[in-house]
């Protein structure tokens, strides 16, 4: 067990996962299976997500609404692929005011269908194309095997869905958002992440093409963070969204969906967390900064008390999230727990630091003595802000470090089996058929994360058949 009572990552990486989530105060269990509570604390975290997710949308021009959480089963079934590839998982009312419904409601898992609807009525000529929404909802997917935040049963999340004239605005729209994804998970969550299309096997119920961002996490499996999908015309066929061209003729629209949900929460944890709990990125962190007055009685109290209050002042005033700890608690009791939290700097200010005026800040991603300095009370806004976009780029780094020292080239199948044994990722060449593909995944567990677009250029010979590969794939296992 760590200092924290917490199952170190080396030992067991999901109990660690599990335990860090509850005692840092993320969430909490409910009586209902793969349902948990997101406390104020996680809620926060998610929130950081969210209005930097929402700010990046409503600058490339999309806007907000809302749809029904119920929507009608017939909807589902005008898409074959689509229903069929969410099947297993949809929970379905069938009764409602105590009598059988004449039609079942779906719990919605996604809202393709039911947006495709409300988009058949509200397009009718070119002049309305493109339409750009995204919705901020929950959705249920009834899982066999449940952890919090990575996958629930319901979980929160955005799905944008938009129509436009062309396949080329689609891709181009498609595209667009996946590099929003990306620019929000590397910047403020400070996850590194790998962009790629997804195999034709790993691709989206109905659509045309996937891309999905990957994020390696402490224990090296991969996780599928966010995607972005060209539906193509597969929507639009299925609901008439159709629009009238400036030559006065019917055209159906092209459409695409995109995703992202709470597992950022969890990608958060698994990238940065360490075995005395996690550690936040200052963009995403709640609290920012910890204040703990350091004294032994009252005398000493009042000693601090109006340096504490003073510093604290001035960092509210510079928009710094800060706590103050007077909790009657021992300073190595306040200092455990604030490290649990992942907050990013702890400022200690004693008696002496008072005469001195110093301040402590002690750095959450460097552990000791090496992540500790004294700095002066004066000017402290400034070294505070400097210190806390030294810690997201640091983190960043860690996980950037981390993640590429972990892909391993391969040019057979058998070093692909050994550096997948290793639990590491395999890059190679790849030029296999669908069904080799899932033979991989039988054989080794590993899956096609992503045909990544950082490609190395010309042709290469594919890991598995031997033949010409005009790309490479990266395989890992994951979550």
């Amino acid at each position: 067990m760590s200092k924290q009572g917490v199952t170190p990552q080396s030992e067991d990486f999901s109990k660690w996962y599990n335990e860090i989530v509850y005692k840092a105060d993320l969430a909490a269990q409910t009586e209902v299976r793969g349902c948990i509570i997101i406390k104020p604390y996680g809620y926060e975290i998610w929130e950081g997500i969210k209005s930097g997710l929402d700010r990046r949308f409503k600058a490339t021009g999309h806007q907000n609404a809302y749809f029904p959480l119920f929507i009608p089963e017939s909807y589902l079934k005008r898409e074959a692929e689509h229903v069929e590839g969410f099947s297993p998982e949809l929970a379905i009312v069938t009764i409602a005011g105590g009598k059988e419904l004449e039609e079942r409601l779906v719990v919605r898992p996604t809202s393709e269908t039911v947006i495709g609807k409300a988009f058949s009525e509200w397009i009718q000529s070119y002049r309305d194309l493109p339409l750009l929404i995204n919705q901020w909802a929950n959705v249920v997917r009834w899982e066999l095997r449940t952890r919090p935040f990575l996958r629930t049963t319901e979980f929160l999340w955005q799905e944008g869905h938009t129509a436009h004239a062309t396949e080329a605005e689609a891709e181009a729209e498609t595209l667009q958002m996946l590099d929003v994804y990306a620019d929000m998970a590397m910047n403020d969550a400070a996850v590194p992440v790998i962009k790629g299309q997804k195999s034709n096997i790993e691709r989206f119920a109905g659509a045309l093409r996937t891309y999905t961002i990957e994020a390696m996490m402490r224990d090296k499996k991969a996780l599928q963070s966010g995607t972005s999908h060209n539906l193509g015309q597969n929507f639009a066929k299925a609901f008439e969204i159709r629009y009238l061209d400036p030559a006065n003729e019917q055209q159906y629209c092209w459409t695409t969906s995109w995703g992202l949900s709470t597992r950022m929460v969890g990608a958060v944890v698994m990238t940065h967390g360490d075995d005395t709990g996690l550690r936040l990125p200052p963009k995403l962190a709640p609290i920012q900064v910890a204040i703990v007055p350091i004294y032994k009685n009252d005398d000493e109290k009042a000693a601090v008390h109006d340096t504490v209050q003073r510093i604290a002042k001035e960092l509210t005033a510079a928009d710094i999230r800060i706590t103050i700890d007077w909790r009657d608690q021992s300073p190595g009791f306040k200092f455990n727990d604030w490290e649990m939290r992942g907050v990013p700097i702890r400022m200690e200010i004693g008696p002496k630091d008072v005469e001195k005026n110093n301040a402590v800040l002690a750095r959450r991603d460097i552990p000791g003595k090496e992540g500790k300095q004294f700095v002066p009370q004066a000017g402290i806004v400034n070294a505070v802000k400097t210190l806390l976009a030294h810690i997201q780029q640091n983190l960043f780094q860690q996980a950037e470090d981390f993640r590429d020292g972990n892909i391993h080239d391969v040019k057979n199948y058998d070093e692909f089996k050994q550096v997948i044994e290793a639990g590491n990722w395999a890059r190679g060449w790849w030029a296999a058929s669908d069904a080799d593909e899932r033979r991989v995944k039988e054989e080794t567990g590993a899956t096609l994360r992503c045909l990544p677009f950082d490609q190395p250029g010309g042709t290469g010979q594919c890991f598995l058949t031997g033949a010409t590969a005009p790309r490479v794939a990266l395989f890992a296992k994951a979550y």
